[in-house]
C-alpha cells in the first residue's frame, strides 16, 4: 500500500499515514416515521411504473406493435402512448433529458439532494436491497453481530445464501423488465418459458442483473460517494434558502447525558449515524456523501419524543436560517431557553427566488418548444440529398446537371400520392424524377409514399446550356405538393452548383 507523510504543520506525531483506507461497512437501521413513510411511498410507485409500464397495451393500426410503451430498434422507432417518435426526431428526446436535468437542477436549489435522497434509481434500488436484507437477516445489530463471527455456522450461511439468491432474483426481474422497454413484453415472457431467448437479448439481461446487483447489493453508498458525479457540483445549485437535511447546532450543542447541566438536546445517542444509508454524521454539516434521504430526522425526532424534547433538532432548514438561529442564541446558555430565540431568528424560506424563475423560464420554455413541435407536425416529411461525387455533370449540349436522392418520410399507415415541384431554377430549366409514371394536370410527376416508412428516388435538375447565371451556386426549393389543389404538403431547401465561370 502506497503511503504518505504529512508534513509537521499539519501532523502532530511523525506516524505515517495511509493514501488509501479500506471501506468502512455501513449497516442502517430501521426507523419509522413520516420521512420514512414518504420513501416507502415513493419506493411503491418508482418500481411499480418500471416493472409495470411495458406490460400496458395501446391500441394502434394493423401490423403496428399494441405495447403502450416500446422502444423498436428494428423498425427505428419509439412508440409513446398515441406518440410515433422517428429517429430524425431525436430532438424530442433531447428536449425530455434537459427537461429532466434542469428540473433535478431547480429541485436541488429548493430542497437540496432531494432527488438522490428520493427518487435517484440507485437510491430506490438500494432501499428495497436492504429491506429484503433486514427481513432475513434481521436489523443493524444482529447483522453486525453475525458479521463479526470468526466462523459462520450453517443458519448464518443460509441466510447469507438466501438474501443474495432473493438479490439475484430482484436483479434478474429488473434487467427482465428494462429489456421488455425494447420488445414485446408478453413475447419476451414466452421465450423465457420456453428457454427459446436469443442470445443477445439474454446477454443484455445478464448485463443489467449483473450491474443491479453489484450497485445496489455491494457497491450502494459507494455509488452516491465516489461514482456519481452530482454530489461534486451539487454545492452549484444551492444558496443561503436551499432546504437541507441540516443539525441544528445552536440547540443541540454542547452534547452531553440526557440529565447534564450546561448542556444541548443532543444527547450524542448516534441514532441519526445508524440509520443513513451512507454512514454520514449529519451533525458535521453538509457533506458530499449526505443524500438528502431525511431517515436522520425521523431517528432524531424519536428520540426527542422519548426525552420529552422539542421534535426538528435535525429538520428540514436552510443556511441562512441556521446562521440567523446561532447568532441569536450565541449568548443564551444551552437548555429549553434557547429554543424559542433559535426558532423566532428563523425566516420561512424564500422559494420564489431569482434562479428559480430562471428555471422555471427554462422549463417553460423548452417544453412550450416541444409541445409546438409535437402540435405542427406534418405527416410527409421531406430530405434531399445533393450527390457529392461529381458535384455536377456537364451534359453534351453544355448543360448542367445535379442529381438528388429524395427522402420521403410517411408518418401514416397508408401510402400518399405527392406531386414534385422544384422552385427557384433560371428559366429554361428542367427536373426529372426516376420510378415515376404519373404527372399531375401542371405536369409535375407524381411520386407515392410508404406507409408508415421511408421512400427514396432520384431527382436529376438540369440547366439550359446558354444564358445560365455567373453565380456558381443557386438556392432552390423542393415542394412536394397535393396532386389536386397544389397545397404544400413537405418542402426543404438546398443549392444547384455550376462550374466558375
Amino acid at each position: 500500500m502506497s503511503r504518505i507523510q504529512k508534513p509537521e504543520a499539519f501532523a502532530p506525531d511523525d506516524r505515517e499515514q495511509p493514501l488509501y483506507a479500506d471501506r468502512v461497512r455501513v449497516y442502517p437501521q430501521a426507523v419509522q416515521g413520516p420521512v420514512r413513510r414518504a420513501k416507502w411511498i415513493i419506493l411503491i410507485l418508482c418500481l411499480g411504473l418500471y416493472y409495470l409500464v411495458p406490460w400496458l397495451r395501446w391500441e394502434r393500426a394493423p401490423g403496428q406493435p399494441d405495447q403502450a410503451v416500446l422502444v423498436d430498434m428494428e423498425h427505428g422507432r419509439l412508440f409513446f402512448l398515441w406518440l410515433e417518435i422517428w429517429p430524425q426526431e431525436v430532438y424530442y428526446l433531447t428536449g425530455l433529458l434537459l427537461l429532466g436535468a434542469i428540473g433535478i437542477f431547480a429541485a436541488t436549489s429548493l430542497f437540496g439532494r432531494v432527488w438522490c435522497g428520493f427518487a435517484c434509481p440507485q437510491t430506490v434500488w438500494t432501499d428495497l436491497y436492504m429491506l429484503v436484507e433486514r427481513w432475513i437477516e434481521g436489523d443493524r445489530n444482529a447483522r453486525m453481530k453475525r458479521d463479526r463471527k470468526p466462523r459462520w455456522n450453517a443458519a448464518d450461511w443460509g441466510l447469507k445464501i438466501g438474501k443474495h439468491a432473493a438479490w439475484v432474483l430482484i436483479a434478474a426481474l429488473t434487467g427482465g423488465a428494462w429489456v421488455m422497454y425494447f420488445t414485446d413484453a408478453p413475447g419476451l415472457l414466452r421465450d423465457i418459458l420456453a428457454l427459446q431467448v436469443p442470445m443477445t437479448t439474454l446477454g443484455f439481461i445478464g448485463l443489467f442483473t449483473f450491474t443491479t446487483y453489484l450497485l445496489a447489493g455491494w457497491a450502494r453508498e459507494q455509488v452516491c460517494t465516489y461514482m456519481c458525479p452530482w454530489p461534486r457540483f451539487q454545492a452549484a445549485m444551492l444558496d443561503q434558502d436551499s432546504l437541507a437535511v441540516s443539525y441544528r447546532a445552536w440547540r443541540g450543542e454542547p452534547r452531553g447525558k440526557a440529565r447534564g447541566a450546561g448542556t444541548g438536546d443532543c444527547v450524542d445517542c448516534r441514532a441519526c449515524v445508524n440509520v443513513c444509508p451512507t454512514g454520514v454524521d449529519i451533525r458535521e454539516g453538509l457533506q458530499m456523501a449526505c443524500i438528502n434521504c431525511g431517515l436522520c430526522i425521523d431517528a432524531c425526532d424519536g428520540i426527542m419524543a422519548k426525552l420529552g424534547r422539542e421534535r426538528g433538532l435535525i429538520a428540514f432548514e436552510t443556511v441562512g436560517n441556521l446562521a440567523a438561529a446561532g447568532a441569536a442564541t450565541a449568548a443564551i446558555p444551552p437548555g429549553p431557553a434557547r429554543c424559542a430565540p433559535g426558532m423566532a431568528a428563523r425566516k420561512p424560506a424564500q422559494l420564489l427566488r431569482p434562479r428559480t424563475y430562471f428555471y422555471a423560464a427554462a422549463m417553460a420554455l423548452i417544453g412550450g418548444t416541444m409541445l409546438i413541435g409535437l402540435a405542427s407536425r406534418h405527416p410527409v416529411g421531406l430530405d434531399a440529398l445533393r450527390d457529392r461525387s461529381p458535384l455536377f455533370v456537364r451534359l453534351a449540349d453544355g448543360s448542367i446537371r445535379n442529381s438528388y436522392t429524395l427522402k420521403i418520410s410517411e408518418r401514416r399507415h397508408n401510402p400518399d400520392e405527392l406531386a414534385v415541384s422544384v422552385e427557384g431554377l433560371p428559366p429554361g430549366s428542367s427536373w426529372q424524377v426516376l420510378d415515376t409514371t404519373q404527372a399531375d394536370p401542371s405536369g409535375r410527376p407524381v411520386i407515392t409514399t410508404r406507409p408508415d416508412g421511408l421512400a427514396e428516388y432520384r431527382l436529376f435538375v438540369t440547366t439550359a446550356p446558354h444564358g445560365r447565371p455567373e453565380e456558381e451556386s443557386t438556392a432552390v426549393i423542393i415542394r412536394l405538393l397535393s396532386p389536386g389543389d397544389g397545397a404544400e404538403r413537405a418542402s426543404v431547401g438546398t443549392t444547384f452548383l455550376r462550374p466558375r465561370p
